[in-house]
């Protein structure tokens, strides 16, 4: 089959950038019957590990490091020194992890799960996966859900005991990262994308920048031309921004005065932008030049044959917006903490979030 680089582009971007559409947040119904908190941390003399009004936040590390293992809850049987990794197909029997989180059922009929990835990478330097966003696509009813992933959450990385979510792609490819989310949230994605920060701006720069609608100021150190005498860069909102590839990137990874859920958020909007960029006339005719920039900065297991079934699926969430369903984890769902070691991470409720990723793939 001839392959057509503006149905693959279309595809491609469509699957990375859909879930910036200004739709207002879905909430989940399931929130009355989740418990109000997880069980947080504690220290070996049972006083709770939380996280000091003055703390600063610890850099996560380019390339994950074996951490020392560390006992599991009583109720589990001893690891060994060195958890080996077992690849299990969806919906099968999960070890106890201490929590009380089990493996999903069978995906439903026409559903596909395709876990979005953006990485840091650098060349000739490790990398972590800060921007996570499970899309699940349903063929059946033509609608697209979605869940973005803080990138602190303090998980189970099978084969490397416990480290931050966004440590797992790096620590064992994408087999990794498919078996942390089938253990944690009981869902197992079939396939991934994943781009880099020199095809992020590459994209926006092909497309002569992107105007994207603002609606939190910020203020952060930046290496912009227009940064202040101090080093800094300034954006006040509500505006409409333009932006080319380099703004853009320091707008959206900005992170000493805001917040990993801010992230999220400023993600979206410029994600929204190039979106629309996209979806332009002059995108459009343009979609083999920047198909060509996609491809050598795109890293994906999906085959053509995989992407043209969900066609038809972009063609009606583009004609009708509220076929998109957007979820993501929030402060309600995972709470800030210093593990014993004094790296600044989130503690998730695993109950709390794995009824939202059900919610999205299983509703």
């Amino acid at each position: 089959m001839k392959r057509n680089p503006g149905i693959i582009l279309f595809l491609l971007c469509f699957s990375l950038s859909v879930q910036a559409c200004s739709l207002p947040l879905f909430q989940p119904s399931v929130q009355a019957a989740l418990p109000a908190a997880a069980e947080l941390p504690v220290n070996r003399d049972g006083q709770l590990i939380t996280v000091a009004p003055d703390a600063s936040a610890t850099p996560t590390p380019f390339r994950p490091v074996p951490p020392t293992p560390t006992p599991v809850p009583t109720n589990t049987p001893t690891p060994t020194l060195t958890p080996t990794l077992e690849i299990r197909a969806p919906g099968a029997e999960m070890p106890s992890t201490g929590y009380a989180v089990q493996p999903g059922g069978p995906l439903p009929d026409g559903v596909v799960n395709i876990l979005v990835l953006g990485s840091d990478a650098r060349p000739g330097g490790g990398f972590r996966t800060d921007v996570i966003v499970l899309v699940s696509i349903n063929r059946n009813n033509g609608t697209v859900s979605l869940v973005s992933f803080p990138r602190d959450l303090y998980v189970t990385i099978p084969g490397w005991m416990t480290n931050r979510i966004n440590t797992a792609q790096a620590a064992g490819g994408f087999a990794t990262m498919a078996s942390t989310f089938e253990y944690n949230f009981g869902v197992r994605p079939t396939y991934y994308v994943m781009t880099n920060m020199q095809g992020f701006t590459g994209i926006i720069d092909s497309l002569n920048g992107i105007n994207v609608k603002v609606r939190q100021s910020l203020r952060d150190k930046c290496d912009l031309p227009w940064a202040d005498a101090h080093g800094y860069c300034s954006i006040e909102a509500p505006a409409t921004v333009p932006m080319d590839g380099q703004t853009a990137l320091w707008y959206v990874r900005s992170r000493y005065s805001s917040s990993d859920f801010d992230r999220l958020r400023r993600s979206q909007e410029v994600l929204q932008a190039i979106f629309n960029r996209l979806i332009s006339i002059d995108g459009i005719r343009r979609a083999p030049e920047i198909y060509e920039i996609y491809r050598r900065s795109v890293e994906t297991n999906l085959t053509l044959d995989a992407l043209l079934p969900l066609a038809s699926v972009a063609q009606q969430v583009m004609e009708d917006p509220s076929r998109i369903r957007r979820f993501t984890i929030t402060p309600a769902e995972a709470y800030p903490f210093i593990t014993p070691e004094g790296a600044w991470v989130l503690w998730p409720n695993l109950d709390a979030i794995k009824a939202i990723v059900y919610q999205a793939v299983y509703r």
